[in-house]
């Protein structure tokens, strides 16, 4: 019985940690000159144009919605990172194109679950 109890608390608490990436916000960033074909994390190849993400925790997979400056693109979290203190999400370069940010390098965005 203990166990059927400690199982359903584990979904409970894993079901409420993917509902709350709508609280996520802080700076995110984009990455990738120069490492097309490189490993990701998730052990594919990196692919500067496909709309992709690293997360520090996010299971590979995770469909998120990143909004930055009135703009939005949706992108597939399959690297982990960013490794720099404060980020919260290094998006590819197809993302960064896509929230205009390939100038500036850095954006406050907003992350939710898409």
């Amino acid at each position: 019985m203990s166990k059927l109890i400690l199982l359903t608390f584990a979904i409970i608490l894993a079901t409420c940690m993917l509902s709350c990436i709508s609280c996520e916000s802080g700076e995110c960033s984009w990455y990738g000159t120069g490492l097309k074909g490189a490993l990701t994390a998730s052990g594919e190849k990196f692919d500067p144009n496909a709309l992709t993400a690293a997360h520090k925790t996010l299971p590979f997979g995770t469909m998120v919605r990143v909004s930055c400056n009135g703009r939005t693109v949706v992108v597939r979290i399959n690297d982990r990172g960013p490794f720099v203190a404060g980020r919260i999400l290094d998006l590819s370069v197809a993302g960064g194109q896509q929230l205009n940010i390939i100038n500036a390098g850095l954006c406050q965005c907003t992350v939710d679950k898409a």
